[in-house]
């Protein structure tokens, strides 16, 4: 289980790779980040301030439809031959005797 998470994993990042390196994806960050103010003193501590920061995330598009065409689609051809006859007569499959073969299985 941790190893298909894994692996999912690393084909999202590969296709991101792909998609910035393509010029599919284009990522610009339109602000800093900042650090929040942080002070201690005997009440506790607290935090204010700061700021996330932003992207502008511009994408490519894709275009599916379709248009008319006139086109000659080549289409296989499937030929059955039969086998031929066989020219020689198979011989009789052999028999297997016995040398006491007319006397009843009780009499022996």
């Amino acid at each position: 289980m941790v190893r298909t998470v894994f692996l999912i994993l690393i084909v999202i990042v590969l296709v991101l790779i792909a998609a910035v390196a393509t010029g599919f994806l284009d990522i610009s960050q339109t602000r800093e980040a900042q650090a929040p103010q942080i002070s201690a003193n005997e009440q506790g501590v607290t935090a204010s301030g700061g700021q996330a920061p932003a992207f502008d995330v511009q994408t490519g598009t894709v275009s599916v439809g379709t248009q008319p065409a006139n086109v000659t689609v080549p289409v296989p051809s499937v030929s059955v031959n039969e086998p031929a006859p066989p020219t020689a007569k198979a011989p009789p499959p052999l028999r297997a005797t016995s040398s006491n073969s007319d006397t009843p299985a009780g009499a022996r």
